[in-house]
């Protein structure tokens, strides 16, 4: 076997993550009622430090936004769709986020960087820099407005609904993820720069992100009984390594993406889904079972997904 592969190479240490945590999640040296402050600490400082200086440099005015904007689109139509099919409800939400969030940051960088280069990099981190801004934030606000619908149900108050929708957004808004990348967005317009004494500890923090949610997600897993949740995880694995890249091939194809452009956000698209969509579940206690399961088969379901989507895009018609 050709360890040096771009999908083997990029998506084999996220497997070996996520096995390290279930083996410690095994071995008890994580105990069940730590697991949460663990996923607060992960979702509320290392999320924040690495949305925060990731934004900190984006100047939207230099990005080439079409490839992206068709990407967002393929993503909100399936977004849409997913909740409707899982019953419009609060977990519908978490559901539909699984099925369009891509692993971009762990697998997606240096998987893009070996098969397509420093041009495939430059288009992946446009996507990068509105993936979480874009996609979490309608989650948060879709899911609010679920929430406080079905609360009003519970408690017989139906309020007014600018107000449960001004309620809804404003609890998006201050929401840990789209918080930091709003003002992260906005400070990169300042120009200033982040100085060397709040970069790198910005720095160190965000790259604790990838592995310590991964191996979150093993020992999740290791308290997970994976029976009942197997079957709607391969579903939901599915929906995101086969039916989002295939809705995301027609639609850059119909609306005349081609070469490069549409071969990087055609992979992308293929990724597994991403550890945020599992802190997610963690933070709003919705579906936690099925996304951590998801999460793990979608990243050994890709591995077939993204060599198919890799070998057979160079194929096409320029």
């Amino acid at each position: 076997m050709n360890f040096d592969h771009p999908v083997l190479s990029s998506l084999l240490p996220v497997v070996l993550l996520i096995g390290v945590g279930f083996v410690a999640g095994r071995a008890r040296l994580v105990r069940s009622e730590s697991v949460r402050d663990l996923s607060n600490l992960v979702f509320l400082v290392l999320t924040q430090a690495l949305l925060f200086r990731t934004m900190s440099s984006v100047h939207l005015e230099r990005l080439d936004m079409r490839p992206v904007f068709q990407y967002f689109l393929v993503a909100v139509v399936l977004f849409g769709a997913l909740v409707v099919a899982n019953g419009r409800d609060s977990r519908a939400s978490v559901l539909a986020l699984a099925g369009i969030f891509s692993n971009t940051l762990m697998i997606g960088v240096p998987l893009i960087g070996l098969a397509y280069g420093q041009a495939g990099q430059v288009l992946l981190f446009t996507l990068i820099s509105l993936h979480a801004l874009v996609l979490l934030t309608l989650a948060t606000v879709v899911l609010e407005l679920q929430m406080a619908r079905e609360q009003a149900a519970a408690t017989g108050h139906q309020g007014q609904l600018l107000r449960t929708v001004g309620q809804a957004v404003r609890s998006a808004l201050l929401h840990p993820v789209p918080l930091p990348i709003l003002i992260g967005l906005l400070y990169a317009q300042t120009g200033w720069g982040l100085h060397p004494v709040v970069d790198k500890p910005l720095q160190l923090l965000g790259s604790a992100f990838g592995p310590i949610a991964l191996v979150l997600v093993g020992i999740t897993l290791s308290q997970t009984p994976m029976g009942q949740n197997l079957a709607p995880a391969v579903r939901l694995s599915f929906v995101k390594t086969v039916l989002h890249p295939v809705l995301m091939l027609a639609v850059g194809w119909a609306l005349g993406l081609r070469g490069l452009a549409l071969s990087v956000m055609v992979v992308a698209a293929a990724l597994p889904i991403g550890a945020n969509v599992f802190l997610f579940s963690q933070r709003y206690r919705k579906e936690e079972d099925t996304v951590t399961a998801a999460v793990a088969v979608s990243t050994l379901m890709a591995m077939l997904g993204i060599s198919l989507a890799m070998a057979l895009l160079p194929l096409l018609p320029a």
